[in-house]
């Protein structure tokens, strides 16, 4: 069942976005008064097409749904044969201007799905964790900011001035952070606890290019906070056993720390590997009932990382956590702001990680294919609606990106050919163009290889 729901997810994720990129080159083609001969979804033989009376433009289901095209007509197409009245008509024949607005019309029409997409999950609502912070690991930059755990984080703000930005949600925290981290600029977050209101300064600047990727907000010390953890089951013959832990246990605090978090709750275990910890629990909660508090003592025992080979402490219990979540929901024309937002940062974000990829500053193992794009998916179609158009608008954007990297052979490199052509005031040369088409195809190639076997890794775990 999961398979079958991956596979429709796909191939309503593929169907949906190369639709839209190349209805934006048709459209804007149509605009331009270019007569175009094709409009395909897929590559190679056809299962399903017809032609338009009106138009004249064929429209076509391919076999392989990777991708599609729109044909247009065009002098240079190998045994073109163009009558003379038709020749206005041909792509080749417009200005540069018409020519640029057609090819960068695919991408343009990518960033305004995800607009859309986005927009309409701010409008209809998304429950997400709220921006409570859990109490931070030691020498990070929300301890140094003087974090201590539970904190509510409502506002954010540059440090050297400007306006002050609300903090709906984790997510929203998330975004906000990751801008401040890539600029390497001081901002300063205004959160709430039991006491009262504070402000904490958080200094960005040490934090480096390689840093700031999907693991940045642990390594800032930020982890979701304010929910409760639970023991959901204990091993036998396990440290927390021999120290009376027992299923159902709330833990509350570890060595004087709030326990409101698995991650952070989980490296603090692993960092005293047979050193004695401190818990306080609840038990015997029930309902609204809350339980008795006790106080236990447990030495995590020893056992070998295999991933890194160091000494890490287990306590051989299993967790359960419920993190305080949030209902988000927006105005029809802030939804439009925050999608356009949302698209704009992501867009740029996607950009420097390429930009980063290119010289060596971020790794190569963050380019997926169609199998990873496959399994998020399925993943978010079971999430349901909000978390599927959520991702959906994510996969319109790195569309878009890709297809405006001054490549030949994609948009980008056409659209470079364009510019070239309105500053000298001629066209590449087709002995150029050529040149620069095999290299780009090599490239594409070569992104290719590299995005299918990052995903065989993935599933194969090596």
């Amino acid at each position: 069942m999961n398979l079958l729901t991956e596979v429709l997810a796909f191939v309503v994720a593929i169907g949906v976005l190369v639709v839209v990129h190349e209805y934006g080159h048709y459209s804007v083609a149509r605009l331009c008064g270019v007569k175009v001969l094709r409009f395909s979804i897929g590559f190679g033989k056809p299962l399903v097409q017809w032609v338009s009376r009106k138009t004249g433009t064929q429209w076509t289901i391919a076999m392989l749904p990777l991708g599609g095209y729109v044909k247009m007509l065009d002098e240079r197409e190998e045994g073109a044969r163009i009558p003379d009245s038709e020749l206005p008509y041909a792509f080749n024949r417009q200005s540069v201007a018409k020519r640029f607005a057609i090819v960068a019309a695919g991408p343009i029409a990518n960033f305004l799905l995800a607009i859309v997409l986005f927009a309409a999950v701010f409008a209809t609502g998304v429950t997400e964790p709220a921006a409570i912070v859990a109490a931070p690991a030691m020498n990070t930059a929300a301890a140094h900011a003087g974090f201590e755990g539970g904190e509510t984080v409502t506002a954010v703000r540059d440090a050297s001035g400007g306006e002050t930005e609300p903090v709906r949600s984790w997510s929203d925290l998330r975004w906000k952070l990751l801008g401040a981290a890539f600029d390497h600029r001081g901002i300063v977050l205004t959160a709430t606890d039991r006491n009262g209101t504070f402000e904490f300064p958080l200094n960005l600047d040490g934090l480096s290019d390689k840093e700031v990727d999907d693991n940045f907000m642990s390594r800032l010390g930020f982890e979701p906070g304010g929910g409760a953890l639970s023991v959901a089951g204990v091993q036998a013959g396990s440290a927390a056993q021999r120290a009376g832990l027992a299923a159902g246990d709330r833990l509350r605090a570890v060595d004087g720390h709030p326990a409101d978090n698995a991650t952070t709750f989980i490296n603090y275990v692993k960092s005293h590997a047979g050193k004695p910890i401190v818990l306080q629990i609840e038990r015997g909660a029930s309902g609204s009932q809350a339980g008795t508090l006790h106080t236990i003592t447990l030495v995590p025992a020893v056992q070998r990382d295999e991933a890194t080979g160091e000494n890490i402490g287990r306590i051989g219990a299993e967790l359960a956590t419920h993190v305080p979540s949030i209902d988000v929901r927006y105005g029809p024309f802030e939804s439009l702001r925050l999608g356009a937002n949302r698209t704009w940062e992501l867009g740029v974000y996607s950009i420097r990680m390429f930009g980063r990829m290119i010289v060596g500053e971020a790794s190569l193992k963050n380019l997926s294919g169609p199998v990873t794009i496959a399994d998020y998916a399925g993943k978010s179609a079971r999430l349901g609606p909000s978390a599927f158009l959520s991702f959906l608008a994510l996969v319109s954007i790195s569309l878009g990106v890709l297809n405006l990297l001054p490549i030949p052979v994609l948009d980008g490199g056409h659209l470079l050919y364009y510019l070239v052509e309105a500053v000298t005031g001629k066209a590449v040369s087709d002995r150029w163009q050529l040149v620069l088409q095999r290299a780009g195809l090599a490239c594409i190639v070569a992104l290719s290889a590299i995005a299918l076997f990052n995903d065989l890794a993935r599933l194969i775990h090596f």
